[in-house]
């Protein structure tokens, strides 16, 4: 059966209600499907189909080419939701949905190139810059590079990888690109083999020598929020929205979804319970009705403080402005600061759950896995993100081009 004849081609009737319904009406599924897709390191064939049919990539799509063009705040809401079910495929919906955002920023040629196409086809990234070296040609740059962690790369039918330009090896950078390159260009290496995070494929990527034109070479100096390359074609306020300002938000949605399943399973699991050994109750225990209140506090905060930012990004944008250097390091330190009260909602709860915990087929010592997978994602630590709050808040400079 075809799945492409079966796919609809146009959302962009679906509003943000209508997305967070279709996103829930998979919830159950994907719960079941979790210990699959951890099994296969990638996302499952029926899973894709799923969220294909759905149009779940597609929340940040412009609505010229069929897509949601949602508020930014979809990509928290929508993964966070789906990782209810699996935050390995909520992590994979949350990138490769990205890209349909970060494609629009490309010339319109470049959008052309993908979309053209098909409306549908996913866009791995490869945002490692150092991994990536390139020099500049007539007509564009030639790249080589090797990748780590191109989540949902085997899905895909191209990658944005991410290249340092350089006038010599050993020079310092001029130019930072994202290069669009088809996967017939690049090759996959099969080394994901993790702790957690099992089902996002987040495989090596290789390339040697290869060109790319100057139009799939976005400069990364163009998006810093406002203007951009394709613009003409995509003026709305959502790309005007400062991407890596915001990258951390991109990839919270999942740690928030996970945090809560854990949450919600712990609840179900224990309100009878009792303990082996003293038959009492679990549920009469002061100290769990505590770190009960205490994670869902948690959860509570980090979900408040997401959407919080995303929201004052759209509106700054929807007034024609750029946010400042204070309020981009703010939106770094906050997701990296949520996410950490993620982590920490899953381990008070997993600390409750005891040796029944341990267990393969218990979907709480997943949840506890992936939450320190997603953790230990760059945009999530906490120190690097603070300080740079930190230093420019007392009156250093802080320098990040990307910014």
């Amino acid at each position: 059966m075809n799945m492409r004849a079966e796919i609809p081609s146009d959302f962009s009737m679906v509003d943000a209600d209508e997305a967070m319904q279709r996103a829930s009406s998979l919830v159950a599924t994907l719960r079941e499907r979790a210990p699959a897709c951890e099994a296969a390191r990638a996302p499952l064939p029926e899973t894709l189909r799923d969220l294909h049919q759905l149009g779940l990539f597609r929340y940040h799509q412009p609505q010229s080419r069929g897509g949601m063009e949602l508020d930014y705040v979809a990509i928290v809401d929508i993964s966070a939701e789906l990782a209810r079910g699996c935050p390995s495929t909520a992590w994979n919906v949350a990138n490769l949905g990205s890209h349909h955002f970060l494609l629009s920023l490309y010339p319109q040629q470049a959008q052309e190139d993908v979309w053209g196409a098909s409306r549908d086809h996913l866009i791995a990234s490869a945002l490692a810059f150092p991994a990536g070296r390139g020099k500049k040609v007539d007509g564009g740059f030639v790249i080589s590079g090797s990748w780590p962690f191109s989540s949902g790369v085997d899905a895909s039918e191209w990658n944005m990888l991410a290249v340092t330009i350089r006038t010599a090896p050993d020079a310092p950078p001029t130019d930072h690109r994202l290069c669009l390159v088809h996967k017939s260009e690049y090759e996959i290496v099969d080394n994901w083999f993790a702790a957690g995070l099992k089902g996002t494929g987040s495989k090596q990527v290789v390339c040697n020598e290869i060109f790319v034109p100057m139009h799939r070479a976005l400069c990364m100096a163009d998006i810093r929020g406002g203007e951009h390359p394709g613009a003409a074609a995509n003026p709305g306020p959502l790309f005007r929205v400062p991407l890596v300002a915001l990258g951390g938000h991109t990839l919270a949605g999942p740690a928030l979804g996970n945090a809560q399943a854990a949450f919600e399973i712990f609840l179900e699991t224990n309100r009878s319970r009792k303990t082996h050994y003293t038959a009492a109750k679990i549920s009469d225990f002061q100290a769990v009705q505590i770190k009960v209140a205490s994670a869902s506090a948690q959860i509570d905060a980090a979900r408040t403080l997401l959407r919080a930012d995303a929201a004052e990004a759209m509106a700054i944008a929807r007034g024609g402005q750029i946010p400042d250097l204070h309020t981009k390091l703010k939106y770094r330190k906050n997701a990296a600061f949520c996410v950490q009260l993620c982590t920490q909602a899953v381990d008070t709860v997993f600390s409750m759950t005891g040796a029944n915990g341990l267990y393969e087929n218990s979907p709480l010592q997943r949840c506890f896995r992936d939450a320190h997978a997603i953790q230990s994602h760059v945009n999530f630590a906490f120190d690097v993100a603070g300080s740079a709050f930190g230093q420019h808040a007392l009156g250093g400079q802080v320098r990040n081009p990307m910014l």
